[in-house]
């Protein structure tokens, strides 16, 4: 699997923001993914030393159309801490 298959985008919410000045990570990733994969792929992709991973695995939401039901789609979710010594990614571009 491609380091570009392996991380699929970078979780931007409020809590994923607040802990990106302790050097803490979130990331969507494929499903089929495991930790040694997903530490090889951010250490290629950001060029940054990983020191630990957790995952969790996500179910998807029950949601109504009128009186049709369905779920969304079920997701993998990484929180990526990086070591002390390494540098930061940059997941927003600054000019």
């Amino acid at each position: 699997m491609d380091a570009r298959d392996v991380i699929l985008r970078p979780v931007v919410t409020e809590a994923s923001m607040a802990e990106m000045d302790n050097k803490r990570y979130t990331f969507d990733v494929a499903t089929t993914a495991t930790k040694f994969q997903i530490k090889d792929a951010v250490e290629e992709i950001f060029d940054v030393q990983v020191a630990k991973i957790n995952v969790m695995n996500l179910k998807g939401k029950k949601k109504r159309m009128g009186r049709y039901e369905g779920y969304t789609k079920k997701r993998r979710k990484a929180i990526v801490t990086l070591k002390p010594e390494s540098k930061e990614i940059k997941i927003f571009e600054e000019e």
